[in-house]
C-alpha cells in the first residue's frame, strides 16, 4: 500500500500536482503558530510559482 501512494505522488508531482495533504502535515510540524493556506489558496499560490505569474514573479517577454 505504501508503494502505490508513493507511486500516486510521485504521479501527481510529474503533471504539477502538489501533496496539499503533505504540506499541511510540514507547516503544522515546522511552523506551528503559523498560518495555513486553505486548499484554494494552496492550489493558486502553487500555479503562480510554477508560471512565475503573481506579485513578485520575475518579469517575462510572453
Amino acid at each position: 500500500m505504501r508503494f502505490l501512494h508513493k507511486l500516486a505522488e510521485g504521479a501527481r508531482l510529474m503533471v504539477g500536482v502538489p501533496d496539499y495533504d503533505r504540506y499541511v502535515a510540514h507547516r503544522t510540524a515546522h511552523h506551528p503558530g503559523e498560518p495555513i493556506m486553505t486548499l484554494k489558496e494552496f492550489h493558486r499560490d502553487r500555479v503562480a510559482r510554477r508560471y512565475g505569474t503573481g506579485p513578485g514573479a520575475p518579469p517575462r517577454c510572453c
